[in-house]
């Protein structure tokens, strides 16, 4: 008997994409908290963080449906 596939969270393919962001931009290895500040805290330059949300705009314009789009 095949065993039934758990289907993926609704917002995996975007968590996976904002990791992707995190990790290219601040360097991070993971957007969960880790109940650490050492781990949970990082010092960002706002020029990284605007980098960033670029990016993530960018990639939720791409997303969006085509008539959206200039």
């Amino acid at each position: 008997m095949a065993r039934a596939r758990k289907p993926a969270a609704p917002n995996a393919a975007r968590d996976a994409r904002l990791l992707e962001i995190a990790q290219r931009q601040f360097h991070l290895e993971t957007l969960e908290t880790r109940n650490w500040d050492r781990l949970d805290f990082h010092d960002v330059a706002v020029w990284a963080i605007r980098a960033a949300l670029e990016e993530a705009f960018e990639a939720g314009r791409r997303a969006g449906p085509a008539d959206t789009q200039p």
